[in-house]
């Protein structure tokens, strides 16, 4: 059985409330991970920008779970395509799905599924178990980001294009939102101890 994330904590109890409710945190959530692709710095040497989109991706499983984290991401990546300026640096369209950096967005779904999915399982509510939750998402959507890119540029020049200038960076947003799903996490585990 799924333990409840932070997002069910303050779900409402009425079934019709609650639908709608889920429906906002997707809504919102997605204009979150759009908000986070604005902080581009794009590098001279690589198609893949330096963007927050993975920190906002990863908090989004942890936040909402498997179901509603995924959804957020795909209804990102459809704001997107269909044209809104929600991809990094204000750009949009289905190219970016086909082109070098497709698989990153690809691996965003895989990445909010997963975080959810461990958020909701009992290795997650340790700090331990938290950090490797996330370590573990942020990973996939270099597995696929890379893979896909290297279609473009071979697998050798994917990782050094693709995964090896983003490590530090990485670490850090990885370590900023583990400070935030620790603080988050104390909050759910007392409100559990509360309901059980």
């Amino acid at each position: 059985m799924a333990l409840p994330v932070s997002a069910d904590l303050v779900r409402p109890a009425s079934p019709r409330l609650a639908r709608v409710f889920d429906a906002a945190l997707v809504a919102g959530f997605s204009l979150l991970i759009a908000l986070s692709a604005q902080a581009a710095i794009p590098l001279p040497f690589t198609p893949v920008p330096v963007t927050l989109q993975t920190f906002a991706v990863i908090l989004t499983g942890c936040l909402l779970g498997s179901r509603r984290g995924t959804l957020a991401v795909i209804a990102y990546i459809a704001e997107g395509s269909f044209g809104l300026p929600f991809f990094s640096g204000g750009t949009a369209g289905i190219g970016h799905l086909l082109g070098p950096t497709g698989g990153y967005l690809v691996g965003c779904v895989a990445s909010a599924f997963l975080a959810g999915l461990l958020s909701e399982r009992k290795a997650a509510l340790k700090p331990a178990g938290l950090l490797l939750t996330l370590v573990v998402a942020d990973l996939v959507v270099f597995i696929f980001g890379v893979t896909w890119l290297g279609a473009f540029t071979g697998p050798q020049k994917a990782i050094a294009l693709g995964f090896v200038p983003f490590i530090v960076g990485d670490g850090l947003k990885i370590a900023a939102a583990w400070g935030i799903l620790t603080a988050a996490a104390l909050v759910t585990t007392r409100a559990r101890e509360r309901k059980a």
